[in-house]
């Protein structure tokens, strides 16, 4: 194993950049002219893992929008989310850093100071007209964060307004954040847009029943309609004249809304999909195995722009893998990401977040729960962490294995989503590609484990983690910004199905 990786990963990047020195047509991007400069849209869904997409190899959902310009473009399969909650992935994004760099932006429903710069800032100040639609950074306070709008820039209400406020030859950047496929979902949905639930085909982490074949269908119809946004915002493009002069960007923000999905640092909670297309720069139809962050959009996105990638980043641009000819792994260094939770929702007493790091390579995940002793899925009887966090609508999984947790089949499945979880958690992905076999105490796994655990600890050390260098946590007693999830009132038929109270207080 080399002395330290990331010390390696960064150095080089750094050389190359100060060197200055590219090659055309030897894997390097030439810096564009100002007439050069292209428009750039990035098209994200909310709560969608990475393989429930056609071109992804899902056989039941139908997603012809994204599989053409997946087939037009280039398809990462081993991209991740920095944390599998929605405000502090956005945030990483924004930032191009890791959450624990943030102070209290590693929270849900917190804050992004507003010392810590964001991308589409430097794009404004490059010139270009930027904006977005939908939730951009959040949910949060923005007002408590020092800002005057929300770090993704200035909200519209369609692409259209949007495209009016441009001046003749601006490029601009658009972020359109849909709400689908977001909880809760359309009950009936699945049905309505005919998808058959016995073809489904059921995670081993999830119990195999109707109910949870139903409430997939759903989700999945919720991603249909994603799906047609997408193809809209192609054809607007189209009709503008701008297609071809637009990068597209397709991604979630992270997991699905699912025991052991969102809030969690499997890669159910991490792993998602993301897709760049613009067939007038970029090889087509190309696969890429190069392990790569969602916060890796932020300097990509500014070297694509023509800016300079500021120093504070950790994140890495993608720019000389969209330029190469080939597929497959790019940039062997590429080879793990490290992912990050601290608090989700309100969901124990006190509003305690969950701390935990993971580092993921292609042969293993492990994870380090810092808080052990608490429950990760939020305190019972409601859970909080898993699907509907105050139990106050539709989330018919959820629910089935809250009725059922007792019974053979369901037990040892609740056990994985919502019991307390060891210090260490190891899995062999070989061997258990749906983690659900922690190897961590095992003998025969102990080295394996050593290496993994020391190679976090050395990125978490080089990136500042308060975690490991004993700085200050400014997250743990952070503001959080929805009050009505301080007392929770869960819904009438949780209520009915549960025995639980009218109302909680955490």
């Amino acid at each position: 194993m080399r002395k330290f990786f990331f010390n390696d990963r960064i150095q080089s990047a750094v050389a190359k950049s100060l060197a200055g020195a590219c090659i055309v047509g030897a894997g390097c991007a030439e810096k564009p002219k100002e007439a050069e400069l292209p428009n750039i849209i990035l098209l994200m869904s909310d709560n969608q893992s990475w393989d429930h997409v056609g071109c992804y190899g899902d056989p039941v959902v139908k997603t012809p929008n994204i599989d053409k310009l997946s087939a037009q473009g280039v398809r990462f399969v081993n991209a991740f989310c920095s944390a599998p909650s929605c405000t502090p992935a956005r945030a990483s994004m924004l930032t191009g850093q890791d959450i624990w760099r943030l102070e209290e932006g590693a929270n849900l429903w917190g804050i992004l100071p507003s010392k810590f710069e964001v991308f589409p800032e430097l794009l404004e100040k490059k010139g270009y007209h930027v904006g977005y639609e939908g939730k951009g950074w959040g949910p949060g306070e923005v007002a408590e964060s020092g800002r005057s709008r929300n770090p993704a820039g200035n909200q519209y209400s369609s692409f259209e307004e949007f495209y009016n406020d441009i001046e003749k030859g601006q490029p601009f950047f658009y972020w359109f954040s849909s709400r689908n496929p977001h909880r809760p979902f359309k009950v009936g949905g699945g049905e309505k847009a005919g998808i058959d639930p016995e073809k489904i085909v059921v995670p081993p982490y999830l119990p195999d029943n109707q109910e949870v074949r139903q409430d997939i269908a759903d989700y999945y119809a919720e991603l249909q309609s994603f799906d047609k946004e997408v193809g809209g915002f192609i054809s607007l493009l189209k009709e503008m004249g701008q297609l071809e002069k637009t990068i597209v960007i397709v991604c979630s923000d992270n997991g699905w809304q699912m025991p052991r999905g969102l809030a969690n640092l499997y890669d159910m909670g991490t792993k998602i999909p993301l897709i760049v297309s613009m067939p007038a720069r970029f090889k087509e139809n190309r696969v890429i195995e190069d392990f790569v962050m969602l916060n890796d959009l932020a300097p990509t996105i500014l070297e694509l722009a023509g800016v300079a990638k500021p120093g504070y980043m950790t994140a890495q641009s993608l720019v000389n893998i969209l330029n190469a000819e080939n597929e497959g792994i790019i940039e062997a260094g590429r080879d793990f990401v490290v992912t990050a939770r601290e608090r989700h929702a309100y969901v124990r007493k006190g509003g305690a977040g969950y701390g935990g790091r993971a580092i993921r390579t292609k042969a293993f995940l492990y994870i380090r729960n810092y808080d052990s002793d608490l429950w990760p899925a939020g305190d019972p009887p409601l859970y909080g962490d898993v699907d509907a966090h105050m139990l106050h609508y539709p989330c018919p999984t959820k629910l089935n294995m809250l009725k059922n947790k007792e019974e053979a089949g369901t037990r040892e499945l609740f056990d994985l989503a919502f019991a307390k979880r060891p210090a260490e958690e190891l899995y062999d992905l070989s061997q258990d590609p749906f983690q659900m076999k922690n190897v961590a105490a095992l003998p025969e796994y102990q080295e394996v484990k050593g290496k993994l655990s020391q190679r976090l600890t050395d990125y978490l050390k080089a990136t500042g983690d308060p975690r490991e260098t004993g700085g200050e946590m400014k997250w743990l007693n952070a503001g959080y910004y929805a009050d009505v999830d301080k007392t929770p009132r869960p819904g009438k038929e949780a209520i009915e199905a549960l025995g639980l109270e009218e109302e909680y207080v955490y």
